[in-house]
């Protein structure tokens, strides 16, 4: 017996090619992808929005307008909210399934969008931020994950990077939807309080959908988690699945039946698998993506394009090449591979950042702020365009990935924490830091960690393109104790399961 024989394996693929799915082969998965994909429309619209809607913020609050402080604290105060609910989020999923996990994020941010629309001060407009970034936290360790176990091997990568591309595309349609509200009175109250149609629409379309096919069997619930995924495969390649899937849940069963947050760190396969997964997450906030997501209007006019409406249209641009470059990053990673992806990612967003540093390094030593506020924008520009394809899915699809299932819901939850914590940190220091240093010097500091983040992946991130979960398994433990831990070795614990 090899492995390519196992059922599940691609290389089990490579045997019956006539079984492969394709991205459009199966309209059921595909709508799947797209429902749970919401919650990705939520992040994305949250992120969005709140640059646009911080321009009128500062106009009806003067307190905020004289404090980047609480600028910073609005914006941030979001992602206090999804560390605590990403943090959480992997023990909902584990606890009581991805689609309660799912129904409970749409309840606590259609609550937190309606505080914010309603709210008479900035502080209570902080609190309803709060309550989104829960819900937002708990939707992106949730996502990812359900799309994820749903999904053909094949195209695992196409369809969990569907919901990095909802997450754009929620970027672009909050740069429509303030650009709608400018002249509208109560221009911010709406941008922030229409969030909550989505996550109605998500809630009402999830009561319609199954829980995860791998949870139910996990849950020993193995009658309905058939039917499921008798919608995903045909029935030549249904009862492989089964047996695929029945045989490493057993397995482990075996090994342990409730893991804790520190039982991660005691086995040496699973520190270099979060080690990978999370230091993707911490590396796709510290090369800026947000600071440019959350304030490219405010770049924009410290680049000299001050009124407000030419800010939110220049940043509507950027957005939409956003959207543009993760629909070719969803046919790249299926089929480049993911650690090539994010290495040519990152050298584009190298550039990028240097021509923003040199942009207004020009602009600060007095040179045509006209001239050098195109450069800006020019820079804004090619930082998306690189980054999107690659380092916007790449880290969410490999986290879907690569852990056994029993680890899957916390590790998600904890890598996703770290990209909330990270993403906070860049959030709440941008401002300060580009005051205090000179925006110049902050988007060169964004190039050194953008640097760093190429050697990381070269020596920690393994590529995962078209492997089944339990081959993927097998690189950590291969990586972990050498070539003691062999094919043979996996094929014996195959054989007795």
């Amino acid at each position: 017996m090899t492995l390519e024989s196992l059922p599940g394996s691609s290389g089990y693929l490579d045997l019956h090619p006539e079984r492969r799915m394709s991205y459009f082969g199966n309209p059921y998965i595909l709508g799947l992808t797209v429902v749970a994909g919401i919650g990705g429309l939520l992040f994305g619209y949250d992120t969005g929005v709140i640059s646009g809607a911080l321009l009128y913020i500062k106009d009806d609050f003067e307190v905020v307008n004289h404090s980047s402080f609480l600028q910073e604290t609005i914006v941030s105060m979001a992602l206090v909210g999804a560390m605590i609910g990403a943090a959480s989020g992997g023990w909902i999923n584990d606890a009581y399934g991805r689609k309660k996990a799912t129904l409970l994020a749409d309840v606590v941010f259609t609550a937190g969008a309606i505080v914010m629309a309603v709210a008479p001060d900035p502080y209570i407009l902080i609190m309803g931020r709060f309550l989104v970034g829960l819900g937002v936290g708990t939707a992106s360790v949730t996502a990812p994950v359900y799309i994820a176990e749903a999904s053909p091997s094949e195209i695992r990568g196409e369809l969990v990077s569907t919901n990095v591309l909802m997450i754009t595309g929620g970027q672009f349609l909050s740069y429509l939807v303030n650009l709608a509200f400018t002249q509208v009175q109560g221009t911010w109250r709406w941008m922030l309080g229409v969030s909550a149609v989505p996550a109605v629409i998500q809630f009402a379309l999830m009561l319609c959908l199954p829980e995860s096919p791998r949870w139910l069997f996990m849950k020993n619930d193995e009658a309905q988690a058939i039917t499921v995924l008798s919608k995903i495969y045909d029935l030549a390649r249904l009862e492989d699945e089964i047996d695929h899937l029945s045989a490493s849940l057993e397995e482990e069963r075996q090994k342990k039946n409730t893991v804790k947050y520190m039982d991660v760190f005691k086995s040496k396969e699973m520190r270099l698998a979060f080690l990978a997964g999370a230091g993707l997450q911490a590396l796709q906030q510290f090369t800026g993506i947000n600071t440019v997501m959350y304030y490219s209007p405010t770049i924009v006019q410290m680049a000299g394009f001050t009124p407000n409406q030419l800010a939110l249209l220049l940043s509507l641009i950027v957005a939409a090449m956003n959207a543009a470059g993760t629909v070719l990053g969803i046919y790249l990673i299926d089929h480049v591979g993911r650690k090539k992806l994010a290495l040519s990612s990152l050298s584009g967003v190298i550039i990028s950042l240097l021509i923003l540093s040199g942009a207004f390094f020009a602009q600060s030593s007095g040179s045509s702020s006209g001239l050098f506020g195109w450069a800006a924008v020019l820079g804004l520009a090619l930082y998306i365009a690189f980054f999107s394809p690659g380092m916007g899915p790449v880290p969410w699809t490999v986290n879907s990935e690569i852990y056994p299932e029993q680890y899957r819901g916390i590790c998600g939850g904890m890598s996703a924490t770290v990209n909330w914590v990270s993403n906070l940190i860049v959030a709440q220091t941008f401002l300060s830091v580009a005051e205090a240093a000179g925006t110049a010097s902050t988007f060169l500091i964004l190039a050194g960690i953008a640097v760093l983040a190429v050697v990381f992946v070269i020596m920690f991130v393994p590529e995962t393109q078209g492997l089944t979960f339990v081959e993927v398994e097998q690189i950590w433990k291969e990586r972990a104790w050498g070539s003691s831990y062999n094919i043979e070795s996996l094929l014996e614990q195959e054989n007795q399961s």
